[in-house]
């Protein structure tokens, strides 16, 4: 298994090498060369695996056997041994067409956590085994810098900056990171948008000479260990979804900023995974949902909604998606990104476009509708919605409705505790009883740096930081 770009100027690089490459010294996304394709035979011999084995058996045809498997099987057990159910992702019936895939039983309450726990351990490792300098720089619209800095906290060779925009996350997500105490740890306020923020990671990243001069290495979904951990719980949903009720296809919805974890999704779906459709739920920041309906790729006006961790209007592996329904053909790849970096839009041919629509559905979800789903689930069902969860159900809904299909059973992700959101609960008049680990956030000193949106201010940041002795 090799790894090359998306771009086509970076190829035949191995596992580790990937890992820290993360962006691609060429701009682009790194992917596998080839994609292994699971036979049901093979699926029917993972059925009632657990969900740690699961992940062994799906990394096994990615890593080259660079991480021995004695190593990789420690590695895995360390990241899931905080979780706090012991199915690390355990599957809820709603209804009989219906399920809620819970992805918040990490550390940080989550989905995040079950990509971010395994990559910090993987970073450790092999910060000691290559005596690798670890410095990990990312951005986050709320979920990824609490998990990312939870994963690495503390950890020998490693050290971790964060921006996250300026009171532009939920007072928990900005208290999961700001009220660590550890040395290793710098969390960068950033007076603007997630937009912002992750813009300056890629210009930084695309810097080779500062990249390789500090050592970054990538959290965000823009490293391919990221997308290629949360597939796991694609496969590990539809198998426990066949062995309950027979089904041979299964749908998703799926809440989606970053297109990250729908990515995921298609890359279970392109290894043999009967998925039937990828329902992608955003809220009113759609540039998803535009471009699946109409095949224009173009960033909006930047609105803040209940669901932080969706407002977002560039999706970093969108690029990924795009090589694949291009044809794997890198030229083309780069001549829009460089488009769009130009102009700020992309447009595809119907043809191609009625690709995108086997693919996906999509659907932006008001604020409106987002807050009635979770009043709805908590009348109907006794299930409280996170504002992100309520994305994905409502999007569902919507999907049934428009389809007409309303026999195919669908796994909409949980992908955050819904004490992480208690702002928009409340105004639902919904009472919740914190988790003591958020509770006690409220009363912590909190540490951070606000800086303005302002490349130069960063790096003087960064400079200062990742030099420390």
């Amino acid at each position: 298994m090799k790894y090359s770009s998306t771009r086509g100027n970076v190829s035949g690089k191995g596992f580790v090498e990937t890992l820290l490459m993360g962006l691609a010294d060429d701009g682009g996304l790194l992917i596998p060369e080839e994609i292994p394709v699971v036979s049901d035979a093979t699926l029917d011999q993972w059925s009632g695996l657990s969900y740690e084995a699961l992940f062994l058996e799906i990394f096994s045809l990615y890593i080259n056997d660079e991480i021995p498997q004695d190593d990789l099987k420690e590695l895995v057990a360390n990241s899931y041994s905080r979780f706090r159910h012991p199915e690390i992702t355990p599957l809820k019936p709603i209804h009989d067409q219906l399920y809620v895939l819970e992805l918040f039983h990490g550390p940080t309450f989550a989905f995040k956590d079950v990509a971010l726990q395994f990559l910090g351990e993987l970073y450790s490792y092999v910060a000691k085994k290559y005596n690798e300098t670890i410095h990990i720089l990312g951005a986050t619209s709320g979920d990824t810098g609490a998990a990312a800095i939870e994963g690495v906290r503390g950890k020998e060779g490693i050290r971790i900056c964060i921006l996250h925009p300026h009171q532009k996350v939920s007072l928990v997500q900005e208290r999961q990171m700001t009220t660590v105490e550890d040395e290793n740890v710098l969390n960068l306020s950033v007076k603007g948008n997630f937009d912002d923020c992750q813009g300056l990671i890629k210009e930084l990243f695309a810097d080779l000479s500062f990249k390789e001069k500090h050592h970054l290495r990538a959290v965000n979904s823009i490293n391919f260990v990221r997308i290629l951990a949360q597939s796991v719980y694609y496969f590990y949903a539809y198998l426990q979804i066949r062995a309950k009720t027979k089904a041979a296809k299964v749908n998703f919805s799926v809440p989606s900023g970053n297109f990250g974890n729908i990515f995921s999704g298609y890359l279970a779906k392109q290894m043999g995974l009967p998925i039937n459709k990828l329902i992608i739920a955003t809220n009113e920041n759609n540039i998803l949902e535009q471009f699946v309906r109409t095949g224009v790729y173009k960033s909006g006006e930047f609105k803040s909604t209940h669901s932080p961790s969706m407002d977002i209007q560039v999706a970093s592996n969108f690029e990924r998606y795009l090589y694949y329904l291009l044809d794997r053909d890198t030229a083309k790849v780069a001549s829009y990104m460089k488009q769009f970096q130009s102009t700020g839009q992309i447009q595809i041919d119907e043809q191609l476009l009625a690709v995108v629509q086997s693919d996906f559905a999509a659907f932006g979800v008001k604020n409106d509708a987002c807050l009635q789903a979770i009043g709805n689930y908590q009348f109907e069902y006794d299930y409280l919605l996170d504002p992100h969860t309520a994305c994905g159900i409502s999007s569902y809904e919507s999907y049934t409705e428009q389809s007409g299909d309303d026999q195919t059973v669908c796994v909409a992700f949980a992908t955050a505790h819904p004490a992480k959101f208690d702002e928009a609960i409340r105004l639902l008049d919904i009472k919740q009883e914190l988790p003591v680990e958020i509770a006690s956030l409220l009363t912590k000193e909190q540490h951070q740096v606000v800086i303005d949106n302002a490349k130069q201010e960063i790096v003087q940041q960064l400079e200062e930081f990742y030099g420390r002795e």
